[in-house]
């Protein structure tokens, strides 16, 4: 079975075709330093071909969820490599996922006397984050009404990425990705229903309304070298306030042939459009166990086809997988490598089980978002009899 071939990502060998998929699990303190509890939670994964890691900030204005971490000070990076080297000794490869969320933030997540920014003022409705509430409890609260981000501004947050990759490399890193997806900012600025600016960040043309995400790739290029680059991208997808776009195709195949001219080793689309967030306990177990039909693709295969005519890099296919569907999608050529998030939560072994046929364990909602070892790395490796 291919998916558990080796396959090579620009001289990176990966052991396998299964990829862990990104996941916020909010288990670090308010200083967004990763800990030796991290790094054990991710090389209990390392099983997978590829580790993508939970979303890192790449500076305290990108920060739209209390107890995520960053990559902006030099604590972090010490941290981070503490994930880094825990992976690696397991034998596994792991990238660095990139974030800013422009938007999706609430006032408490942010510095004191910041708020949240994006490509225009428009506000989100009824779009809620993890931070503090008045009275300073956790939860979820509604999303804070964005400025406009000036073009200097820009400028500075491509910046910050440049200075966040080349962090996550001396971190250990095997390369970084860069979330463009999920109605965080650069998607934010993809849409031309939410980017109605003028000018060179502008959402008039396809061509300026990824300009964000070109001048991104550009600028960690010129500050790192021969790093690899992943783009996370969900078209299509409605997710944290995100309209629909009547040229999400012209976009993101103009993007495409972008990404492919600047070598960008890997696309990762996200096509699933439910947040957990919004999922039950009953919902969850279903994302484990549930067959193919239940999960309704929202990245037309018509469209994926001509995305894989423009951008020869390797395709990950991530949201609401299983074990037959990622065969079939194999199969038929429409992506390379499979990302999984949940089952990869209750499942640190999901490769050996995924290949073995072993029964997959379902994970404890309750424990998904902050608190500590209890639903994050206590799940045993399946023993088989």
């Amino acid at each position: 079975m291919k998916l558990f071939e080796p396959f090579e990502i620009q001289g990176l060998r990966l052991q396998n075709r299964i990829v862990m998929a990104p996941m916020t699990r909010s288990r670090v303190d308010d200083d967004g330093i990763l800990t030796s509890l991290n790094a054990e939670y991710y090389a209990q994964r390392a099983q997978g071909g590829l580790i993508v890691s939970e979303a890192i900030v790449v500076d305290p204005v990108g920060r739209g969820y209390l107890l995520t971490p960053g990559l902006y000070t030099a604590e972090q990076v010490n941290g981070a490599a503490l994930v880094a080297n825990a992976v690696h000794a397991k034998g596994g490869r792991i990238f660095a996922q990139l974030w800013h969320v422009g938007r999706v933030a609430h006032i408490s997540t942010l510095p004191t006397g910041a708020i949240p920014v994006s490509p225009t003022a428009e506000p989100l409705n009824d779009t809620f984050v993890f931070g503090r509430d008045d009275q300073g409890r956790l939860g979820k609260v509604r999303c804070t009404p964005p400025r406009a981000l000036t073009d200097d501004e820009v400028g500075l947050i491509i910046e910050q990425f440049s200075t966040a990759a080349a962090n996550a490399i001396e971190a250990g890193f095997d390369g970084v990705e860069i979330l463009a997806a999920n109605g965080y900012l650069f998607d934010q600025f993809q849409n031309s229903v939410v980017n109605t600016r003028s000018g060179y960040f502008g959402g008039a043309t396809a061509d300026s309304r990824i300009n964000l995400l070109r001048d991104t790739i550009t600028a960690i290029q010129n500050k790192v070298g021969s790093v690899r680059i992943g783009v996370r991208l969900s078209p299509f997808g409605t997710f944290n306030g995100v309209p629909k776009d009547p040229k999400t195709a012209e976009t993101y195949l103009e993007l495409a042939s972008a990404l492919e001219k600047l070598g960008v080793c890997y696309v990762h689309f996200n096509d699933e459009p439910v947040s957990i967030g919004h999922l039950n306990q009953e919902q969850v177990s279903n994302t484990v166990s549930s067959a193919e039909n239940q999960f309704v693709r929202l990245i037309p295969s018509e469209f994926l086809r001509e995305f894989r005519n423009r951008f020869k890099g390797a395709v990950i296919i991530c949201g609401g997988l299983t074990f037959e569907l990622a065969e079939k999608m194999q199969k038929s050529d429409q992506a390379d490598l499979f990302a999984f998030g949940i089952p990869f939560i209750a499942n640190p072994d999901l490769p050996a089980r995924l290949q073995n046929h072993w029964p997959l364990a379902k994970p404890d909602l309750e424990t998904f978002y902050g608190g500590g070892a209890k639903g994050y790395i206590d799940y045993p490796a399946f023993s088989p009899a």
